[in-house]
């Protein structure tokens, strides 16, 4: 059992680090006192606490960096730099501000008495030391609303380029991203403007990642110099000091001040300028040794290595961070060929380097031929993306020298078949001193292993188990669930596996194939063995809990085409089961479950993917097949300029489930694909890549499903050896499908022991001899729960977990005899409580006294079938505060027979009501932190139910006061909010007041009247629209306001009223619009 480690500690442990020798950070530890958070004097030097940079920290840096530049152009720079995001894009934001950090500012000067240009620096890449590193804990930061104070920020001159939330030890990791960063981003979004790492840890696990990717893509940083150190988690949970914990290796291994800046400048991407990614921990290794290796090109004769990165571990984008490390950070004019064998590998290549801006869309680097592709490599193009067979030339000729050249980079991605042929000898030929690398997550190994001939050892590996382990991956589960398709027998012939890899065959390995002792296209294409597989998958694919995207693999193009025709049949069949079905259930929950899959299936869409070839209309006609309706399908492109392949990837696209026999089966990437359907023989390499297809991660996927029709994973052990286990051949990632069961086990087991702890026992309430006494103590249970945010959160966390496994297992469970059925049950029940989704009578009528105060609310829930976590959907407006009788309150509670039900949703109406104050007046924010300090002192031990409910009371009736100010003073809501903002911060006469008054309501009154000239659409994004509103607000104000505000008070409101009139128009409330 691992020792409690506080947040303070794991802080301590970070500032101590970064202020030893190696690393030598400046650190400035801020006062958390709240009392203290509006004191400039802080040693940050910010002129506001609004202010997310350090100014004179950067002023300094930016000067020092950039000795020839004029004063007036960096000063210029330093105040635009120092500028208020929060009314931007923060997505927009903070794409352009790194390409500034990563590439400079361009700045006109004038040399020599000529125009000339410039790229003012604002890190040093080269020279990190010439940089100034700053750590800074506990820094107040002023919000649009709230006042946040993250843990520690890093500062590279002054800008905050990593967040670090800590969470104590005995918290998971999840909660510093949901109840930190989440609410941080929202209020704070000025600070994520130039964040490149968010790193969250509670000592234990440390998690990074993007500030705008989702919790599933967080990832750990264990390995520090070399991707063979070996970390054993078991250890890291039983830490016993914060200096020992899972944060130093994130330190030792990214803060250390070369790698970071390394890591900002080379292995941070953008898709489209907007979805940003960062490197993984073995991605930025595995590319570094790649570098090195180009490094020592000569003395390993141009063998850098195979880069072995399983599939769905970002080996795409680490093949683009290679290409645009060399090309920024190594002398030289090097360009890159990067070779595939397939077309459709090619053109993901391509668009996946144009999608990162590597090269320009419209930039010509595919060769149409192989003519074209000798021109290419004898000019100077800088990227050139081909496929091998470009590489063919006429019989009995000699293939031509194209360039002796020792700077030109090979890429093969996936090295396999031809590339080990004439092809790729002629490659080597004409390019006899090229520099090769493989990049692969398959190689071939054994007698076959001329990957490492050709390339040279591996330069980096990373197998399936290690991204598996790392979460990089999910997990693979399989099952075979129709035992009388599989066959039987030793039928991979090596020959027949290698061609059927192919989707068009020659007339040779056409007759090889039909030829063959094994038969196979006799047996795997029986029409009634394909019927049982299509009912299955009818079946099957619309009752998975996690309902991702799936692909049915079949043994050729016919065959392809002839499963989504049957399993077109069989869904109709199956629809018209489950209409009978509906009908007959006995229960409403029933009746909705099935309602729900019905209306997936009418949903859900199909499609054949196939390669095309010449003469397929007759081919396919011979069969009985029509092929041309899904070949217009395939290449349809929408209005909006979408493709299948697009409309496929994209995750609330109808298109669900694709029929494939070689395309997209390698080097495609789906995240939110989970589901295969495996009816082609495969083995090895070919294997791995398929079965890869659905281990990516996906927010709300916790594994991947293959579905075995052939029984090829009696050869799965022998291809995990191979390529996925390191030193345990034992524990292998792609486990039966009753491994996932042991592992529901386990979490119900979690789930019972954790309400063990607070005096519940699950199994006793089952052993109660009626329904009513059942529920009754579930009721108990619930009301236990919701007594303190701690259980609340662990209750939700583990629960979650469990149903995210329940639903895994879907359908597969339902035909086993589970014996953990009824706890589900009753977990679930509780589970349904906590969100609302289940209809009792009695827990209802204790939170009866708040639902009074609601005019109108509603609940939604998840129509997905089984008891999922649901969303309340609440229409806040109808809130009516004046219904609010204190005293009351506080009698009826007194006789409540579930106290901290009613205490949990008088909490939960008063966190509604809050939000709907302060959407109306952002000066409310006291009210807010007057709530979560009554909430503090609870959790904390320091207050009894009754006294907690009586403070929450009062604060309710102090809400209802100040909600029915606005009619008191005279004014409405908003010319309300206007005059707080005037009066904050000063003390006035009547006379005076009065006239901040007339001012609120001339404000209002003139935007209000002029909002179509003024609030023009994004109007916030130009200068020009931005100038008018100012003016408009400064002609009134300036009108109006009495003589005590001076120059310095006028211009500090006048920008304030700017800023919140710019934040409504970008979080989209308000009468800003």
């Amino acid at each position: 059992m691992s020792s409690f480690i506080s947040e303070d500690d794991i802080e301590q442990a970070i500032l101590a680090k970064l202020q030893e020798s190696s690393f030598r950070y400046d650190v400035i530890q801020c006062d958390p006192d709240p009392a203290k958070r509006e004191d400039l004097n802080d040693g940050t030097g910010r002129t506001s606490k609004s202010q997310c940079v350090l100014p004179e920290v950067m002023r300094t840096a930016i000067f020092r960096l950039n000795p020839n530049i004029d004063a007036d152009i960096l000063n210029k720079i330093i105040r635009e730099l120092c500028q208020d995001y929060s009314a931007k894009d923060i997505a927009t934001a903070n794409y352009e501000l790194y390409r500034k950090i990563r590439n400079g500012i361009k700045v006109n000067v004038r040399r020599n008495g000529k125009a000339d240009f410039d790229f003012v620096k604002l890190v040093d890449f080269r020279q990190p030391e010439n940089n100034t590193f700053t750590a800074v804990s506990q820094m107040w930061i002023m919000g649009n609303v709230y006042w946040r104070r993250p843990d520690v920020l890093v500062f590279i001159n002054g800008m905050p380029m990593v967040f670090i939330e800590l969470k104590n030890s005995i918290v998971k990791v999840k909660e510093a991203y949901n109840d930190n960063l989440t609410n941080y981003k929202k209020d704070i979004p000025n600070l994520f403007a130039f964040n490149q790492i968010c790193v969250l840890s509670n000592g234990i696990e440390t998690r990074l990642g993007a500030y705008c990717a989702t919790y599933e893509y967080f990832f750990e940083w264990l390995k520090v110099e070399s991707e063979k150190e070996k970390v054993d988690r078991n250890e890291l949970k039983e830490v016993s000091k914060a200096e020992n914990s899972s944060i130093k290796y994130f330190i030792d291994g990214l803060l250390n001040k070369s790698n970071l800046v390394d890591y900002i400048e080379n292995f941070i991407l953008f898709q489209n300028g907007g979805n940003k990614i960062i490197a993984k921990n073995h991605q930025y290794l595995g590319v570094n040794n790649l570098i090195e290796a180009l490094k020592n090109r000569q003395d390993l004769q141009g063998k850098l290595g195979v880069f072995w990165h399983t599939q769905g571990s970002g080996k795409s984008f680490s093949m683009v961070m290679f290409v645009r490390k060399v090309r920024k950070t190594m002398e030289g004019n090097f360009t890159f060929l990067i070779i595939t064998d397939r077309e459709d590998l090619d053109n993901q290549i391509v668009k996946n380097f144009i999608r990162t801006e590597v090269i320009g869309k419209n930039e010509e680097c595919q060769p149409k031929n192989g003519k074209q592709l000798r021109e290419y490599l004898t000019g100077n193009k800088p990227i050139i993306f081909t496929m091998i067979h470009k590489f063919k030339y006429d019989k009995g000729k000699k293939y031509p020298v194209l360039s002796e050249r020792n700077d030109i980079i090979v890429i093969v991605d996936e090295a396999h078949r031809t590339q080990y042929k004439t092809l790729a000898e002629n490659m080597h030929t004409g390019l006899p001193n090229a520099n090769y690398v493989a990049f692969t997550g398959t190689p071939l190994l054994g007698s076959k292993r001329l990957t490492n001939q050709w390339f040279g050892n591996y330069v980096s590996e990373y197998n399936f188990a290690q991204s598996v382990e790392d979460g990089s991956t999910v997990p693979l589960f399989y099952s075979k669930p129709v035992p009388e398709v599989c066959l039987k027998n030793d039928f991979l012939d090596d020959d027949v596996v290698n061609i059927i890899e192919e989707e068009n065959l020659n007339d040779e390995e056409q007759r090889l194939l039909e030829n063959s002792s094994s038969r196979i296209l006799e047996v795997i294409k029986r029409e009634d063995r394909l019927d049982k597989i299509a009912a299955h998958i009818a079946y099957h694919f619309p009752r998975r809990g996690f309902l991702g995207k799936g692909m049915v693999v079949s043994v050729d193009k016919y065959t392809a085409v002839r499963m989504y025709d049957k399993v077109q049949r069989y869904w109709s069949e199956e629809k018209k089961k489950l209409i009978q079905e509906r009908n007959r259930a006995a229960t409403k929950a029933k009746r909705d479950e099935i309602t729900g899959i019905i209306d997936y299936m009418n949903k859900a869409e199909m499609a054949v993917v196939i390669s095309e070839e010449a003469g397929e209309e007759e081919k396919f006609s011979a069969k009985g097949l029509d092929i041309k309706k899904h070949r217009d399908k395939m290449n349809y492109i929408s209005p909006e300029g979408e493709d299948i392949e697009d409309r496929f990837k994209r995750p609330d696209s109808n298109l669900q489930l694709v029929f494939v026999c070689a395309m997209w089966l390698t080097g495609f990437d789906v995240p939110s694909m989970s589901t295969l359907y495996l009816d082609k023989p495969m083995k090895a390499h070919t294997l791995m890549q398929g079965i890869a297809r659905a281990n990516r991660t996906f927010p709300g996927k916790q594994c991947g499903m293959i579905v075995d029709y052939v029984n090829v994973f009696k050869y799965m052990k022998k291809a995990l050896r191979d390529y996925a286990v390191g030193d345990n051949d034992d524990e292998f990632p792609v486990k039966n499908m009753d491994e996932l069961l042991k592992y529901l086990d386990d979490a119900v087991k979690e789930a019972k022991a954790f309400l063990l702890g607070l005096g519940i026992d699950i199994d006793d309430i089952l052993r109660e001899s009626t329904l009513f006494d059942q529920l009754e103590e579930l009721r108990d249970a619930y009301n236990i729960i919701v007594d303190k945010d701690e259980y609340k959160d662990k209750f939700n966390v583990i629960i979650n977990t469990l149903v995210n496994l329940y639903e895994s297992a879907k359908p597969e469970i339902f035909k086993y005899n589970w014996p953990h059925a009824e706890a589900y049950s009753a977990l679930c029940y509780l589970h349904g409580l906590y969100h609302n989704l289940i209809d009792d009578e009695k827990i209802n009528r204790a939170r009866m006294r708040m639902a009074a105060l609601l005019d109108d609310s509603v609940i939604a829930a998840n129509p997905i079938q089984g008891i999922k976590e649901g969303v309340a959907i609440y229409k806040t407006k109808v809130i009516d505060l004046s219904k609010i009788d204190a005293e009351e309150l506080k009698a009826e509670f007194k006789q409540a027979k579930y106290r901290s039900v009613e205490i949990d949703d008088m909490k939960s109406f008063i966190e509604r009501a809050l939000v709907q104050m302060l959407k109306r007046n952002c000066t409310r924010r006291n009210f807010s932190e007057r709530y979560r300090n009554i909430i503090d002192q609870y959790n904390a031990g320091s207050a009894d139910n009754e006294h907690y409910y009586e403070e929450l009371v009062k604060l309710l009736a102090d809400m209802q006061e100040e909600d029915s100010r606005a009619s008191r003073e005279g004014l409405t809501d908003e010319e309300l909010e206007i005059y707080d903002l005037l009066m904050a911060d000063k003390k006035l006469t009547k006379t005076e007041e009065q006239k901040v008054k007339l001012s609120a309501k001339r404000l209002y009154e003139k935007l209000r009247d002029n909002k179509q000239d003024i609030f023009v659409v994004d109007w916030y994004k130009d200068e020009q629209p931005r100038s008018r509103v100012k003016s408009a607000i400064e002609e009134v104000l300036d009108e109006d306001l009495p003589d005590s505000y001076d120059k310095e008070f006028f211009e500090l409101k006048t920008n304030l009223l700017m800023a919140h009139f710019m934040d409504m128009a970008v979080q989209g409330y308000g009468w800003i619009r």
